[in-house]
């Protein structure tokens, strides 16, 4: 089965968003979007998986599949599930040094960053930061 790259994934999320003309419709599709997170499983959803700088309260869960690393999450506020959903879509699945060296352009492209609240905006960063974390600790984990 042929997978999609990090940045073919990008670009069918930025072909799906160019479908609406504003942003009240692009919010109603993140929030759509948040239908497709694959939830954290309920012993994960523990202070140590919340991630820090996000005004909204996220759980994030990265484990090691042999070489791959999936993620879960869940959130308390549906617009940030749908999009730590579109961060999961993007980087899950795949091996540590794609993820952390995936250049995630789609967010700009969107205009998602430029249409979230500056704390949004934190959280994203912040979501983003927390799975980077995650593959440089599986990368280690597999170098050794």
């Amino acid at each position: 089965m042929y997978a999609l790259s990090v940045n073919e994934v990008q670009d069918k999320i930025i072909q799906e968003f160019s479908l609406f003309d504003d942003w009240l419709d692009k919010y109603d599709y993140l929030i759509e979007l948040s239908n497709d997170l694959p939830l954290i499983s309920p012993e994960y959803k523990t202070n140590q998986h919340l991630i820090e700088g996000c005004q909204s309260r996220v759980w994030l869960h990265g484990e090691l599949d042999g070489s791959r690393i999936r993620f879960t999450a869940d959130s308390d506020a549906i617009i940030t599930k749908g999009i730590i959903s579109l961060l999961i879509r993007v980087l899950s699945d795949r091996e540590p040094p794609e993820i952390i060296g995936a250049d995630l352009y789609f967010i700009d492209r969107i205009g998602l960053k430029e249409n979230l609240s500056p704390t949004r905006s934190n959280g994203l960063l912040a979501m983003l930061k927390q799975m980077k974390l995650y593959a440089i600790a599986y990368q280690a984990k597999l170098n050794k």
